[in-house]
């Protein structure tokens, strides 16, 4: 796979996440990007919810998926590279999907009161996600180590992992606290940086 093809799809990745993540919250004239889940602005009955969702957030899956795959054939061939990105791609990029797909109730029913299935599916795929995908950051930042000029790819990679999955810790261990909004976004920021910065790696790449 070409390397500048490879690399617009985990920044086209990144865009359609971080758009509709911004844009949504401007359907609510009190919406908290630091109290409320970004799952909210998308939820099941919300004005916009649905062109979020397919013109967004599915989107952004599939280019994820996409980058993932492709990476494979760019980056030096390891079974910690597989594993981690083939784990990223289906964690995260489809990850991405499946919550889109199976919204959240209204307002995301954090206590889970008489949740639907797609409460409980878009809950439970989300926890998956968010617990697993930093250990994919670490298997492939310990790959980078026999890379070309892959030192800060291991470093990164260690960073935004440990910072994704404390993050995810402090999450599951409160899911209805003030800050629930700020500490999600602190989850996808590291990871979103990793991707973006392994995207430009292997652009650069020789």
């Amino acid at each position: 796979m070409n390397k500048i093809v490879t690399f617009w799809f985990g920044i086209l990745g990144v865009i359609f996440f971080v758009v509709p993540s911004i844009l949504g919250g401007f359907q609510f004239e009190n919406y908290s990007h630091i109290q409320q889940f970004i799952s909210e602005t998308y939820a099941i009955d919300t004005p916009y919810g649905i062109y979020l969702r397919f013109f967004g957030f599915i989107p952004s899956g599939i280019f994820i998926i996409l980058f993932s795959m492709s990476a494979l054939s760019i980056l030096p061939n390891s079974r910690l590279l597989k594993l981690g990105l083939i784990g990223f791609a289906f964690l995260y990029g489809f990850g991405n999907i499946l919550v889109s797909i199976f919204p959240c109730d209204t307002g995301c029913n954090k206590e889970l009161i008489d949740p639907s299935i797609s409460q409980l599916i878009h809950t439970f795929s989300g926890a998956i996600t968010y617990t697993l995908v930093p250990f994919c950051l670490f298997l492939i930042g310990l790959s980078a180590i026999k890379w070309k000029h892959g030192k800060y790819m291991v470093v990164l990679s260690l960073i935004c992992g440990m910072s994704a999955f404390l993050l995810s810790m402090l999450l599951s261990s409160n899911p209805t606290g003030y800050y629930i909004g700020l500490i999600q976004r602190g989850i996808e920021i590291s990871i979103l940086l990793w991707l973006t910065a392994l995207a430009f790696y292997i652009k650069k790449l020789n």
